[in-house]
């Protein structure tokens, strides 16, 4: 039996040397761009991850109390964004300064940053931060409240409490700044108010505010007004912080004024208690008529002088001030008032002769 005779397969075509090589290429190339698209995805997911808002503990070199919490940026005159971006990654508000400052270079806005102050909510990632960051600031102040009635040698305490000036040396150098009595003290001409303050504010600065502030308060008609009493600027102001150490409140302040004004044209001593205790360096209720406060003579004196003491006694406020030049001057009767007692009914009672007044101390006090 004869075989079928088997055709031979053609050979298998060999590949020519240049397709080997193109092959090759193209497989390089391919691998060098999956290498570039994994670096790729790797940089942005590291970038994306530079941007986000820490979680609290978990980033970041500052306590784990202060991350993933609101905070307040304060900026001074002369810091860089660079150093603000630090602190708030030192502080765990954003977890990578760089981060930061390239995304407000690439918005253009790393030129904005201010002095004041830059409320951070908790939860903000790098990009709202940089949103805060090119708004307007709060102002960088800090506001200090001088009460009524308060003396020149109490404002030390009031400015440190409120971490202003310096108060050890607050009465130092400023022989400069004079008030409007003929013994040039600042007393009765630092107006009592609330004043915002740069933090770095001098002594002379935080004066300055003060006594041109009551410099507002002396008008030429206000001025003009006192003058009609007989009474210069250092008179007015020298009453008016009598009146607003003897007032229990502002109701009362024309009425005392007013009594005042008609003991001065009477002649009769004014015979005011704060003013003996100012005349000794003492505070109100530090006086002793025991121990002869009442008779010792100092030009604050009003029980062994009369007429109004050399200058004022405490830096008096605007219902004071105002009170002088619109002052009550009669009792409810009509007659010229001349004495008044605070009675233990929360009252002040008005006279026009003294064995009145008398009687109203003893039924009242």
């Amino acid at each position: 039996m004869t075989l079928p005779q088997l055709t031979p397969l053609p050979p298998s075509p060999v590949p020519r040397p240049q397709q080997k090589r193109r092959w090759r290429w193209w497989r390089t190339l391919l691998g060098l761009l999956l290498v570039l698209l994994l670096a790729l995805v790797a940089v942005l997911a590291y970038g994306y991850s530079l941007t986000r808002a820490p979680a609290p503990g978990a980033e970041g070199s500052g306590s784990a109390s202060s991350m993933g919490r609101a905070y307040r940026l304060e900026v001074r005159a002369g810091d860089t964004l660079p150093a603000a971006a630090a602190r708030l990654q030192q502080r765990g508000v954003v977890r990578s300064a760089d981060a930061l400052r390239a995304i407000m270079r690439f918005r253009g806005t790393a030129g904005r940053l201010r002095e004041g102050y830059y409320d951070l909510p908790a939860g903000l990632d790098a990009f709202g931060v940089a949103d805060r960051l090119a708004d307007a600031p709060r102002p960088r102040v800090r506001s200090v409240t001088i009460p009524e009635g308060k003396r020149v040698k109490d404002l030390p305490a009031i400015l440190k409490a409120a971490k202003l000036g310096n108060p050890g040396r607050f009465t130092g150098n400023l022989e400069a700044l004079k008030g409007g009595c003929p013994g040039g003290s600042l007393e009765g001409f630092l107006f009592p108010a609330t004043y915002p303050l740069r933090p770095e504010a001098t002594n002379t600065e935080i004066v300055l505010a003060l006594k041109n502030r009551m410099a507002q308060e002396l008008t030429p008609q206000r001025l003009k007004s006192a003058g009609a009493l007989g009474l210069d600027t250092c008179g007015w102001v020298t009453l008016a912080s009598m009146v607003q150490a003897e007032a229990a409140n502002t109701r009362e302040m024309p009425t005392i004024a007013g009594i005042f004004l008609n003991r001065l044209k009477a002649g009769i001593a004014l015979g005011a208690d704060p003013t003996v205790a100012y005349g000794l360096g003492k505070n109100l209720n530090e006086l002793d008529r025991s121990a002869g406060d009442f008779v010792k003579d100092t030009p604050y004196n009003t029980y062994t002088r009369r007429g109004l003491p050399p200058g004022p006694i405490n830096n008096p406020g605007e219902a004071a001030l105002l009170s002088v030049i619109s002052p009550r001057r009669t009792t409810a009767a009509g007659q010229q008032a001349l004495y008044f007692v605070h009675g233990l009914d929360g009252q002040i009672h008005v006279n026009a002769d003294y064995a009145a007044h008398l009687r109203d101390v003893a039924r009242y006090r």
